[in-house]
C-alpha cells in the first residue's frame, strides 16, 4: 500500500521559488511513477509533472514547462518538485500521486493517483 506525504508548501511572492517534497513509503519506490497534480479553488484538477522510474522519462504541463523541475531520489524514497518563477496562477493545493509501472504503463503524463495520492500541500503565490 503506497503512502505519500507532501511537504514544502507555503506563501511566496510572485517570482519566488519553492521546493515541494513527496515522501513515499509502504512500497519499493523504484517500481512507481510519481507525479504532481494541483487543484485551485473552484477549478478542475490539473496534472503538473511526472517522473517515471528514472529521471529520463519526465513530463510537464505546458503551464509549468521551463519553470518547474521534477526529480526523484530512490535512495531517500522522495520525489521533489522545484518550482521557480512562481506566479499567482500557480496558487493551489499540490498533491503527489503514484502509479505502478506495469504492463499497462505507457510513459509519463498527467497522474492523479491511480495507486495512491497524498493529502496535499498548499502553495500560495501572492504579494
Amino acid at each position: 500500500h503506497v503512502q505519500l506525504v507532501e511537504s514544502g508548501g507555503g506563501l511566496v511572492q510572485p517570482g519566488g521559488s519553492l521546493r515541494l517534497s513527496c515522501e513515499v513509503s509502504g512500497v519499493t519506490m523504484d517500481y512507481y511513477a510519481i507525479g504532481w497534480f494541483r487543484q485551485a479553488p473552484g477549478k478542475e484538477r490539473e496534472g503538473v509533472s511526472c517522473v517515471s522510474d528514472s529521471d529520463s522519462d519526465t513530463w510537464y504541463a505546458d503551464s509549468v514547462k521551463g519553470r518547474f523541475t521534477i526529480s526523484r531520489d530512490n535512495a531517500k524514497n522522495t520525489v521533489y518538485l522545484q518550482m521557480n518563477s512562481l506566479q499567482p496562477e500557480d496558487t493551489a493545493d499540490y498533491y503527489c500521486a503514484a502509479q505502478f509501472i506495469g504492463s499497462a504503463w505507457f510513459g509519463c503524463g498527467p497522474l492523479y493517483g491511480k495507486d495512491g495520492r497524498g493529502k496535499g500541500t498548499l502553495v500560495t503565490v501572492s504579494s
